[in-house]
C-alpha cells in the first residue's frame, strides 16, 4: 500500500557534526514499517537450476490445496527520505539484492545514530539494535527492568506512530583487536520477537573504525560490501499467517495450516521439510529469497569485497554459508565455508580471482534443498559490470 504512495529518490543518510562530544557525527535515518506481499522466488522459476520446479522447488512455490504458495504479506523496514515519510529511498541496482532485508545504516566509532521511525503497520513494532550503546527509551524492548513502561517509548510503537532511537557508538561497538576495519551488528523487531522476526522486520548495522570511514561511513579500505541473511522464516510463526491463508491459499476454508507429512515426493522418510503447508511454509531463504531468484551481488576480480553474514529466527537457523569459485579470510583464516547459528554475526573478507557467475548457498543439506541458495557474480577487471537477476 505505502509503496503505492511513496515517491522515489535516491538519498544518503544525513549526517551532522557534533555525536555526543566524541567528535563524531549524526547519522539520521528514516526508517518506517511497511506492510506488503513479499514474493520468495518473483521468477517462479528454480533459477539455480534455471527450469521449473521439480521436487522441493515445487513444494515451496506451487498454490494448492496443501500449500500457500510463494507470495506471503511481510512487514518489511524501508528507508524514507525524510520525517514526512512520503518519499521512499530508492535502492540502487548494486543493492537489489538486500531484499527483504532493512536498510543497512553505516557509522564509525565516536558517531550517533538517529534512528526517526515510523510504524505503518497494522500491530506494534520497534527497533531492537545490537552492539551499539543506548539509554532504556531507545533499547526497542520491553521486559521487567524496574524502569517504567512511561521511560521506554521505543519499546513498542504503536501502529501509525512515530518514535525517535538515539543509539551512540562507542569503541567497544566497532571492530576488537581480531577483527577487519568494519563489523556488522543486527537490528530488529523486539516486540513479539518471534513473531516480528519471522514477518520480516530485520536489518544490518555496520560500524566501522574510527578514522577508517568515509563520508558515508562504508570502510576506506573495501571496495563493496555485501549482507546476507540466512534466514528459515517461519510463516506459521509470523502475524500475518491467517491472513496469508486468507488470501492466498487455494481454497482457505479448507486449508489445514497444521498439514505436515513427514516424507519427500516420492516417499521418504524427510523430518525437516516434508511435505504439507506447516513444511511449506517454512522458507529456507537469503535475503528473502529462495531457489537463487534474488539479484546476484556483483564485482570485479580483484575488489576488496566484505561479506556480512547474519541469521536469525527459529531455532533450526543453524547455516554454513559456503562461496562456491572464491575464498574469504574469517579474523586471517583462509576458508570457503563459514558456520552461523541464530543471532550471530560475522565479517568475511573476499579478493575474488575467478570470474564467473558462481553460487552461494547453506551447505546444511536440507536448507539448500529448501532453496537457500543464492549466486554471486564475478567479472573481469576491464568488463562492464551489468546487472542480471
Amino acid at each position: 500500500m505505502f509503496a503505492s504512495l511513496a515517491l522515489l529518490a535516491f538519498v544518503g543518510p544525513s549526517v551532522r557534526a557534533g555525536a555526543q562530544d566524541t567528535g563524531g557525527n549524526v547519522r539520521t535515518y528514516y526508517i518506517a514499517a511497511d506492510e506488503l506481499d513479499w514474493d520468495y522466488a518473483p521468477s517462479g522459476l528454480d533459477k539455480m537450476m534455471g527450469m521449473r520446479p521439480e521436487g522441493y522447488a515445487k513444494l515451496y512455490t506451487a498454490r494448492d490445496k496443501h500449500t500457500i504458495g510463494k507470495v506471503f504479506r511481510k512487514a518489511m523496514y524501508r528507508e524514507y527520505t525524510d520525517v514526512t515519510f512520503h518519499c521512499l529511498k530508492l535502492r540502487t541496482a548494486q543493492d537489489a539484492y538486500l531484499g527483504i532485508v532493512g536498510p543497512i545504516v553505516h557509522a564509525e566509532v565516536g558517531d550517533t545514530i538517529k534512528i526517526v521511525f515510523r510504524n505503518h503497520g497494522t500491530h506494534p513494532y520497534s527497533l531492537h539494535p545490537h552492539g551499539v550503546f543506548y539509554k532504556k527509551a531507545s533499547e526497542g524492548s520491553g521486559y521487567a527492568d524496574g524502569v517504567a513502561a512511561s521511560a521506554k517509548g521505543g519499546a513498542a510503537v504503536a501502529p501509525g506512530g512515530t518514535f525517535t532511537y538515539m543509539w551512540d557508538v562507542p569503541e567497544r561497538a566497532g571492530p576488537g583487536p581480531a577483527d577487519s576495519s568494519s563489523v556488522v551488528w543486527l537490528y530488529h523487531s523486539h516486540v513479539d520477537e518471534r513473531r516480528d522476526v519471522n514477518a520480516g522486520l530485520i536489518g544490518a548495522i555496520v560500524v566501522t573504525a574510527r578514522g577508517m570511514a568515509k563520508a558515508d561511513g562504508t570502510p576506506k579500505d573495501v571496495d563493496r560490501e555485501v549482507v546476507s541473511f540466512f534466514v528459515a522464516f517461519d510463516e506459521n510463526q509470523s502475524s500475518f499467517i491467517n491472513e496469508n491463508i486468507r488470501r492466498f491459499a487455494a481454497d482457505a476454508k479448507k486449508h489445514n495450516k497444521f498439514d505436515a507429512t513427514p516424507s519427500d515426493a516420492s516417499g521418504n522418510l524427510d523430518i525437516l521439510l516434508g511435505k504439507g503447508s506447516g513444511p511449506a511454509n517454512l522458507r529456507w531463504s537469503i535475503n528473502g529469497y529462495q531457489f537463487a531468484n534474488g539479484p546476484m551481488p556483483q564485482m570485479k576480480r580483484g575488489d576488496r569485497v566484505r561479506w556480512y553474514l547474519l541469521t536469525l529466527g527459529e531455532g533450526l537457523n543453524f547455516h554454513t554459508p559456503h562461496w562456491h569459485g572464491n575464498t574469504v579470510l574469517v579474523h586471517g583464516e583462509r576458508t570457503d565455508v563459514v558456520p552461523i547459528s541464530p543471532a550471530q554475526m560475522l565479517t568475511a573478507d573476499m579478493v575474488p580471482d575467478d570470474p564467473g557467475i558462481w553460487l552461494f548457498h547453506c551447505h546444511v543439506s536440507d536448507h539448500m534443498e529448501g532453496g537457500m541458495v543464492a549466486r554471486y557474480q564475478v567479472f573481469k577487471v576491464d568488463a562492464r559490470i551489468v546487472m542480471q537477476d
